[in-house]
């Protein structure tokens, strides 16, 4: 199968072209900056998602698409908000697909995405769900939870944090749950879904094995990082939500109101996608063994 990324040059993009070239797949990448070359199996063309004329041109001669873009953090003076990025790019991949005859289709949304969530990031993830259920497609939609692994943001900067500051920030009281799925979970999830007709016109939220508090979740990085405990300074949630509107503006600011209420909402499903997919998914504490460099 040829299957065309939108999105393969990010962090589950590259996990994801990685899975499908050992699954025997070939693929087209569109990037926007060609940050990737072109290699056996692999077509990277430039082009950009909200241009519907270079998306369209670029999935010529494939069998299915797989749409991965998606930002965290709106920065509206560089035209990265999440109309363009996640509402726009999927119409341009929708109408694309549509128009050059490839029906599979496969979307990468965000577990917490609803028709009545509270945050832009989860509004815009369920409307871009809708364009695509909407497309006539033969569609199936994931929605991970947070996403670890080799380069990742969230444990590779809560690690940072432990390696370097003597006392560790905590929102609240850090009570709030994640259940964190591996990269490669993720993306064996999508590959076996283009050979799995069953998978066809539903949606699957994925979860990892392991739940956590937010205060568990940083004593078992620090324990990989051969840390003997955890010493933390809780902020009052009276005192954040206040602060966080006036300063998320500042780029270097690390927190919005979107991430903050995501935070506190927690993330975490009930696994059942492993009915479908049938594999052991990656416990927490070993999979981050594999990168943060302590056993």
């Amino acid at each position: 199968m040829k299957v065309f990324v939108a999105g393969g040059t990010g962090f589950v993009g590259e996990h994801l072209i990685d899975e499908l070239r050992r699954s025997g797949h070939g693929v087209v990448i569109l990037s926007h900056r060609l940050a990737r070359k072109s290699e056996q199996g692999i077509d990277v063309i430039r082009g950009d998602v909200t241009d519907r004329f270079s998306v369209a041109t670029a999935m010529e001669g494939c069998d299915a698409v797989i749409n991965l873009v998606g930002i965290i953090r709106e920065f509206p003076g560089k035209g990265i908000t999440f109309q363009r990025l996640h509402l726009q790019a999927t119409g341009n991949l929708v109408d694309g697909a549509g128009e050059v005859g490839v029906r599979r289709y496969l979307q990468m949304s965000a577990l917490g995405s609803r028709k009545d969530a509270i945050s832009d990031y989860h509004k815009s993830k369920y409307a871009a769900e809708e364009q695509v259920r909407g497309s006539g497609l033969d569609w199936t939609i994931f929605r991970p939870s947070l996403v670890f692994g080799p380069k990742d943001l969230f444990v590779n900067m809560l690690a940072g944090q432990l390696r370097m500051l003597p006392v560790v920030p905590v929102i609240g009281d850090g009570s709030y749950r994640l259940q964190p799925i591996h990269v490669d979970d993720v993306a064996r999830c999508f590959v076996r879904s283009l050979e799995m007709p069953e998978t066809i016109g539903c949606s699957y939220e994925l979860c990892g094995p392991d739940r956590f508090t937010y205060l568990r979740m940083l004593e078992v990085i620090a324990k990989v990082l051969g840390k003997s405990g955890v010493t933390t300074v809780k902020s009052p949630l009276s005192f954040i939500r206040l602060v966080v509107p006036l300063l998320q503006k500042i780029p270097l600011f690390p927190l919005t109101s979107d991430q903050l209420q995501m935070l506190l909402e927690e993330s975490i499903c009930d696994c059942s996608w492993r009915r479908t997919f049938d594999f052991q998914p990656v416990r927490f504490e070993a999979g981050i063994r594999e990168y943060l460099g302590k056993s």
